[in-house]
Order: structure tokens, then C-alpha cells, then sequence
């Protein structure tokens, strides 16, 4: 059984989609970052960053257990442990599929978490933020939209790196995009939405989905941008919190 500390974020729904593609059993368990469960002292012995997702793998390696952060090394992880076309073994697909997925891990979800935090998430406008990063948005749109007009999925195959930057172009509008614009990447975006597993993957606590959408303010906006990257003192009442979470 592979436990999942999860929350609904575009790095959270990697790994559900993932196991969900692949077929593996695994319990999400869940991480409110907004009330700053990510801090916690139990999780943090499993996401030393303090991020969600991260997995705890029963049946590792050796049949030892096995916890793992970080999405884009959890994605390997899983990949090879089922086996299959979504990491290929031959060297030269399996590194064509890497470079797409570190170009996800590298650019996609920083430059376009930037532009999505400073268009909704800023606490008061700042247009140079917003121009910057818009822009650099702009840019990376146009990288994927060139190469799907070259390939079906992004190393030709479906595979872990589709599935990687699938869920950071779903909040485009909020990233000041329109797939109006990228008819290649509104094919590949269509195409995977319309996978059943994809639909599984992003089912998970959808209960809990539209209490998420809202704007967080007050102490959940504090708890989700305004600790630095720093955790709590070890004396705050977040480091006694329950649960657990992906990416803050």
C-alpha cells in the first residue's frame, strides 16, 4: 500500500493521477496547508521541505518501507516500480520523457505558480510581478505549444512528464493565459482531461475541492505564503496541528 499526503494542488494531482494510471493501490491522506498541517512534526520526518506530496511506500525496495518527497522523484519512483510505457527503459525514450519532466519541474510549476500567485494570491497589486511573470507564462506556453505541434504528447508517448505539467495548465486563466491561443496544447489538454484515470486522479477529496478554490485570507494566507519557507517555531501551535499537506 502507498500512502499519499496529499492536498488538491497541481503537484498533489501528479501523484493521484499517476497511481491512478498505473493501477497501484494507495490511501491519500490528507495535508490541510491552509491550517498549516505541512508543519506538523510527523510529516515533516517524512517531506523534510515541508511540502506536499510526499508517499510512504509499505512494500519498498526490498520490502522495506519507503518515504519519498519531492513529486518529480516521487513520478520516477512509481514509474519504475509498475514498470511500463510511462517511463520507458530504453535510454534514449526514458530520457527524452526526463527532460520534459524536469522542464515541468524547472519551469512549468515555478514560473507558473509565480504568475498565478501574483495575479490572485498578492495581497495588493504589483504590476512589475505580474508583467514578469505573465510574461515568462507566455513564454513557457509557447515552448509547449511548439513542441505539440511536433508530437502527439511531450516525448511523443503519454507519459510521466505529460501527466506532470497536465495539472499546471488547468488554472491557465489564472496564470493570464487562454488555450484559445495554443490550439496545440488545447488538443494535448483535451486529450488527457478525457482519460478516465485522469478524471479518477482528480476526484480525490473532491469533497473538500470547493473549499479550496477560495481565496485564502487572514491566518490561512499567512500559513500558505507568509512563513518565509520557514517552519513555525517549535513551540507554535501549527507544529501541534493534525494532518498533513503538499505544496505550500
Amino acid at each position: 500500500m502507498i500512502d499519499v499526503y496529499f492536498w488538491m494542488t497541481p503537484n498533489g494531482y501528479k501523484v493521484t493521477i499517476l497511481l491512478e494510471e498505473l493501477g497501484l493501490p494507495y490511501r491519500a491522506v490528507p495535508v490541510h496547508i491552509g491550517k498549516g498541517e505541512q508543519f506538523t512534526p510527523d510529516f515533516l520526518r517524512i517531506s523534510p521541505n515541508g511540502k506536499i506530496p510526499a508517499i510512504v511506500d509499505t512494500d519498498g525496495p526490498g520490502g522495506a518501507p519507503l518515504a519519498l518527497f519531492e513529486s518529480g522523484a516521487i513520478l520516477i519512483y512509481l514509474a519504475d516500480k509498475a514498470g511500463g510505457p510511462l517511463l520507458p527503459a530504453d535510454p534514449r525514450r526514458r530520457y527524452d520523457v526526463l527532460q520534459w519532466l524536469m522542464f515541468q519541474m524547472g519551469g512549468i510549476g515555478p514560473m507558473l505558480g509565480q504568475a498565478h500567485h501574483f495575479r490572485r494570491y498578492a495581497p495588493e497589486p504589483i504590476p512589475y510581478a505580474v508583467d514578469r511573470y505573465t510574461r515568462e507564462a507566455t513564454r513557457l506556453y509557447g515552448v509547449l505549444e511548439e513542441r505539440l505541434g511536433e508530437t502527439e504528447y511531450l516525448a511523443g508517448d503519454y507519459s510521466i512528464a505529460d501527466i506532470a505539467v497536465f495539472p499546471w495548465i488547468r488554472p491557465y486563466r489564472w496564470q493570464g493565459q487562454d488555450l484559445v491561443d495554443y490550439p496545440n496544447i488545447r488538443r494535448w489538454y483535451d486529450a488527457i482531461k478525457a482519460r478516465p484515470a485522469v478524471e479518477r486522479g482528480l476526484a480525490v477529496l473532491s469533497e473538500r475541492l470547493e473549499r479550496n478554490k477560495r481565496k485564502p485570507e487572514g491566518e490561512a494566507w499567512n500559513t500558505l505564503f507568509g512563513q518565509g519557507g520557514k517552519r513555525p517555531p517549535a513551540d507554535d501551535p501549527q507544529n501541534r496541528s493534525v494532518g498533513a499537506s503538499d505544496d505550500a
